[in-house]
């Protein structure tokens, strides 16, 4: 057998390193596009992030499901400053035993208006002039059930800005003697009442001799 020259293997040898040099350099550059791609898909991701967080805005993370909220909520305040001021008002006292023909008016209807109010108030609330925003009914009522309502209904209109009021009492003619005993307590009871400026008997249309026409103080605004 002849053997190789060593020419041959010397050009045997030249052509395997270059092809192993090719086939570095081509997982090289395979590698290096690889990588590059990659580069460029993570940018895309974070552009997208972007833009979806961009049009979403701040999120807030759902509560899981399958579990309760064992937190107790907080209790509603008491507002016992008010219930004391409302228990107190309702406890005024307001008496049965006032003497009041003194603070009347000694016309046939016995008005009343305060000191330093005049006349013409009480004649414009008989004739009319003060449209009624509101009334009560007493009627039938117990004398203490009557003045509890009565002075309530007196509390929440002033507060509400109301002006005229009417308040029915009846004619008394269902009581023992057929004497006005509810209506002669209102008089009473209204003349001790700071926001009662002035009132008179309801004209026949109204209620007549069965009704008085009330006007309130006007509300201060502070």
């Amino acid at each position: 057998m002849t053997p190789a020259k060593p020419h041959s293997v010397e050009a045997k040898f030249v052509a395997d390193l270059k092809r192993v040099k090719k086939e570095i350099a081509a997982q090289a550059e395979h590698a290096a596009k690889a990588a590059a791609q990659q580069a460029l898909d993570a940018k895309r991701v974070r552009e997208h992030r972007s833009l979806f967080q961009a049009a979403v805005g701040s999120v807030k993370r759902l509560p899981e499901h399958g579990t309760a909220s064992l937190k107790p909520a907080a209790p509603q305040p008491v507002p016992m400053q008010h219930l004391l001021d409302e228990a107190a008002a309702l406890m005024e006292s307001i008496s049965d035993e006032v003497d009041v023909t003194t603070l009347l008016d000694t016309d046939e209807h016995l008005s009343f208006r305060r000191p330093g109010v005049g006349p013409d108030v009480a004649q414009k609330l008989r004739k009319g002039k003060w449209s009624i925003q509101r009334q009560i009914d007493l009627h039938g009522l117990r004398s203490d059930d009557a003045r509890e309502a009565l002075a309530s209904f007196i509390r929440e209109s002033h507060k509400q800005g109301i002006r005229c009021v009417r308040v029915v009492t009846g004619k008394g003619l269902g009581s023992p003697g057929k004497t006005p005993v509810l209506k002669d307590k209102v008089h009473r009871w209204l003349v001790q009442r700071s926001e009662v400026v002035a009132f008179v008997q309801a004209p026949p249309a109204q209620g007549g001799a069965g009704a008085l026409l009330v006007l309130l103080q006007p509300l201060r605004i502070l």
